[in-house]
């Protein structure tokens, strides 16, 4: 494997490549989870490839998912066995192969509100999941169903409200910080020599006389510049955006996406005394109360999102329903004050069939498809993060054609960087531990942030023995890892640090605001800004955070985004103008 470095230079050097005279096989339009894998699916079977994302990695829904890998308990009640199949397979493969040091099994309990009939149907349910966890995986990565009484069920969870429950049943599934495995998705497909590019947009699509696509225009937003990648085939994974980018083929076919808005809470880890998560049934779907080392996360939301997609934000409403919903269970109750970040997602909900298709429905599907906008461009929407790599796979087959049996993907047995010797890096954490004199709980943080590739962040600290410390403002990171979100990751701007990298966006009340000074002071120098950039990213990321909490205290969605739009971005997208509805 190449270097899986991402900086300014490696940046740069891409978009010269993809914009060669030879071109690439496949240019990937979209760089959250499912865009990302694609990338390293097409990598891995020796194709040309390049990815492109008009924001940073994973900004859009693929860092503001509920940060579950999961089968999806509640399809099995709808009788969608093959959808949850598939995920539990991919949960396997996660757990074991791919990403052991990002993705970790977590327990959660669902308690139950009827002694006999409900715990009866509940088992067999959980008992399917488990089957089919254990079919898929070929073995067992996670422990099975255990059910307690309401006395035992309490002992795990003391905060219940006792009338809640008259038992429970434990099941897992498994966590993951969304937006560290995009990167980690990204990174590995650089190593494999793919060509990647940040903040660089596609806002058209070249075609030949035939009227087949051959490539795109695409700007480099941090400098203007316009280049034209040639591209054998192009595919368009950009979630709720789908349908802006398949118009820029120009064929008026293709997918139609509903966005939803999905919002979360975080509460600090005190705040609610459990030592497992909780499966919630609501009226309208499910709600998670799920533990991080240092805080809680409960959602979410499901509504219907009219506005524009950029920066979908939290209303007041948004966080009422959650904590209402959350307190039907826990006493004592949790309150506003209690809340110290938020954050809302939009879901891309694909609707069956495709456009121009009169035979369409309108129910809308969790299960993704993929086809053929117009000839050379691919168009892939819908699943969902736990079974990205299944939607990569498919979507480069479809791509590919009858092409694609002589080169299979094999991402189900490729790990992601830091996975490549997870397990032998495990076994020295005492002593990595006792030789930089860190708790035991700093290094499991980074163990599970980095996996093997903490090797790298220690020699850094060995050259630099200040990169060591805790940040001032922010205890839970080493200034170490904020260097290394600037060397290797692909940082070009502060927010980059904060929403994706060292995620103090949720993680704090004032959404980062504290730590701004000190971390621009350790990014900025490696990145090579001046006083004026440093005090521009600094004021930047403030108004952002400042609009984003205005939002919160809104009654609506309109509003609520108004709010937040009253901020311009530091590095603006390129308007492709409104869905034709006549497409």
């Amino acid at each position: 494997m190449r270097t899986t470095t991402l900086n300014e230079q490696t940046r740069s050097a891409a978009l010269d490549a993809m914009s060669d005279d030879e071109g690439v096989d496949v240019l990937v339009i979209g760089g959250g989870v499912t865009g990302a894998g694609i990338a390293l699916d097409a990598a891995t079977r020796g194709l040309r490839t390049a990815v492109v994302e008009m924001q940073d990695w994973s900004s859009g829904t693929s860092s503001r998912s509920s940060k579950l890998v999961h089968g999806g308990l509640r399809y099995l009640y709808q009788l969608d066995f093959k959808l949850v199949h598939e995920a539990l397979t991919e949960r396997g493969r996660l757990l074991r192969t791919i990403a052991p040091h990002l993705v970790t099994a977590q327990p959660f309990l669902w308690p139950l509100k009827t002694p006999v009939i409900e715990r009866a149907y509940s088992a067999v349910g959980v008992g399917m999941y488990d089957a089919l966890a254990l079919l898929g995986a070929r073995g067992r990565s996670v422990p099975l169903q255990k059910h307690y009484s309401k006395a035992g069920a309490l002992k795990l969870f003391p905060q219940m409200n006792p009338n809640s429950l008259v038992g429970a049943i434990r099941y897992y599934d498994a966590r993951v910080d969304d937006a560290r495995l995009v990167l980690a998705l990204i990174r590995t497909a650089v190593g494999y020599g793919a060509l990647a590019a940040s903040r660089a947009q596609v806002t058209e699509m070249t075609k030949d006389a035939t009227g087949r696509v051959t490539g795109a225009v695409v700007v480099d937003l941090e400098t203007g510049e316009s280049r034209t990648v040639r591209a054998r085939h192009i595919i368009n994974a950009t979630g709720v955006w789908t349908e802006q980018t398949e118009a820029l083929g120009g064929s008026g076919a293709g997918l139609e996406v509903l966005a939803s808005k999905g919002v979360h809470i975080v509460v600090p880890r005190e705040r609610i005394n459990g030592s497992t998560g909780l499966f919630l049934r609501t009226e309208k779907s499910v709600l998670f109360v799920i533990p991080w080392d240092r805080y809680w996360i409960i959602g979410t939301t499901d509504t219907p999102w009219h506005e524009a997609r950029q920066h979908p934000v939290a209303t007041r409403e948004d966080i009422d329903y959650i904590l209402d919903h959350a307190n039907a269970v826990l006493d004592p109750p949790i309150g506003h004050d209690d809340v110290i970040g938020v954050w809302a997602g939009l879901r891309p909900l694909l609707q069956p069939g495709t456009k121009g298709d009169a035979a369409a429905s309108t129910k809308v599907s969790r299960e993704h498809t993929v086809t053929e906008a117009a000839p050379g461009l691919t168009v892939i929407a819908g699943g969902k993060l736990t079974t990205y790599r299944q939607m990569a796979e498919d979507a480069v087959d479809f791509a590919l054609g009858p092409r694609a049996e002589t080169l299979p993907s094999v991402t189900a047995r490729t790990p992601l960087v830091g996975a490549e010797g997870f397990d032998a890096t495990k076994r020295r954490r005492s002593q990595i531990a006792a030789r930089y004199g860190w708790t035991s709980e700093r290094v499991e943080h980074l163990l599970h942030r980095y996996g093997s590739e903490i090797a790298t962040l220690l020699e850094m600290i060995d050259a630099d023995p200040a990169l060591g410390r805790p940040l001032r403002t922010a205890d839970a990171y080493l200034a170490a890892e904020v260097a290394f979100a600037a060397t290797h990751e692909g940082v070009l701007h502060l927010e980059d640090i904060l929403l994706h990298r060292v995620r103090l966006s949720y993680e704090t009340r004032d959404r980062g605001v504290s730590a701004l000074e000190e971390i621009a002071g350790i990014a900025g120098p490696i990145l090579g800004w001046d006083a004026a950039r440093t005090e521009r990213e600094i004021a930047g990321y403030r108004r952002q955070a400042e609009a984003e909490m205005a939002a919160e205290h809104e009654p609506s969605d309109a509003a609520a985004e108004e709010a937040r739009l009253r901020v311009e971005d530091l590095v603006p997208v390129r308007d492709l103008g409104p869905i034709d509805p006549d497409d």
